[in-house]
């Protein structure tokens, strides 16, 4: 297993949501290194247990390590000391799908805060709420279809985006628990959107593998 700091954070956080029983979504997860600039990311997503596929409520989640940061990692590795803290650029999308009708917006904005709890010394702050609609391609294909005909799914998502800089206790997580506490609250905090997000009362289309 690769001994590094990012992968530190990943184990963290898969880890809270494993203690949440939260679902990952396993063929959404991406692992990705860009040759040209050196920079890691990594993609997962998360719903709730029993939701069908796919599930009414997810999250995504979205790691970026920069090549700064593993600059400024490598020196703190190999020199004990960094002038530059090195961190984690993080995004999260909180998403209803499955919506069968166009959905009020408010009932998601008054549920969501506009920050994330305290995680390490920052915050996730709410970068905007969009509203997704998709036709079903047999309804595009209807000739000159009358208003309202067309069939169409609707999803809402709201945005959270954040930096995570890491402090000499998280860089050397080998000997500490930092990494696993602040992880583990935020994974606990995603946990508890969903849930909430669970709860809004829109109207939603069946899950694929439902009966018909």
């Amino acid at each position: 297993m690769l001994d590094h700091v990012f992968t530190d954070v990943i184990s963290a956080l898969r880890d809270a949501f494993e203690r949440a029983f939260l679902e990952r979504q396993a063929f959404e997860e991406h692992f990705q290194v860009d040759v040209l600039l050196g920079d890691l990311s990594w993609e997962t997503s998360y719903g709730l247990p029993g939701e069908g596929l796919p599930p009414r409520v997810l999250a995504h989640i979205t790691f970026d390590w920069p090549s700064w940061s593993q600059t400024a990692y490598r020196r703190w590795y190999v020199e004990d000391s960094s002038d530059e803290r090195p961190a984690i650029e993080m995004e999260i999308v909180l998403r209803i799908q499955r919506i069968s009708a166009q959905p009020d917006v408010a009932l998601v904005r008054e549920l969501l805060p506009a920050t994330s709890p305290l995680i390490g010394d920052g915050r996730l702050e709410r970068a905007g709420i969009t509203v997704e609609s998709a036709y079903d391609s047999d309804s595009l294909d209807v000739l000159s279809p009358s208003p309202g005909t067309l069939e169409c799914e609707y999803a809402v998502e709201c945005t959270y985006e954040g930096l995570y800089e890491l402090s000499d206790q998280s860089l050397a997580d080998g000997s500490s628990t930092t990494l696993d506490d602040h992880f583990g609250a935020l994974g606990g905090w995603i946990a508890a959107m969903l849930v909430k997000l669970g709860d809004v009362k829109y109207s939603f289309l069946p899950a694929e593998n439902e009966g018909a």
